[in-house]
């Protein structure tokens, strides 16, 4: 699978953006895929996700209410909104597809076969 990740930019603080991955090589409907972001000098963390093997999306405490994933599998594509944006979301974003099928290591970088490039997240306050 080759992840493209793009809809990065610059905003202020309170704005919106909105990220897409888009998949080629195969399709996205059957693995479990996320969202990761690494702020700078930080280590990376989960944003969100869908895990195929209970239908369930999880969403960051962080960022719940805020933002929302969602996937389309005719388009073979995953999208984050972000609204509400503040400036700790400030982070290279990237989506990752084929993560772990054991529910604990769901929000696990580690535990994801494929990376898209990243994306970069700044916001200004």
């Amino acid at each position: 699978v080759q992840l493209q990740a793009c809809g990065g930019g610059l905003v202020q603080a309170g704005g919106s953006l909105r990220l897409s991955c888009a998949a080629s090589g195969r399709t996205l409907s059957r693995l479990n895929v996320a969202w990761f972001r690494q702020p700078p000098g930080k280590e990376r963390e989960f944003v969100a996700g869908f895990r195929w093997n209970d239908r369930r999306t999880y969403v960051a405490d962080s960022v719940k209410g805020r933002f929302t994933f969602s996937r389309d599998s005719d388009k073979n594509t995953l999208t984050l909104q972000m609204n509400n944006l503040k400036p700790e979301d400030t982070a290279v974003y990237y989506c990752a597809a084929d993560g772990s099928t054991i529910l604990s290591d769901f929000r696990r970088g580690d535990a994801y076969y494929y990376w898209g490039q990243g994306t970069l997240v700044t916001v200004s306050s």
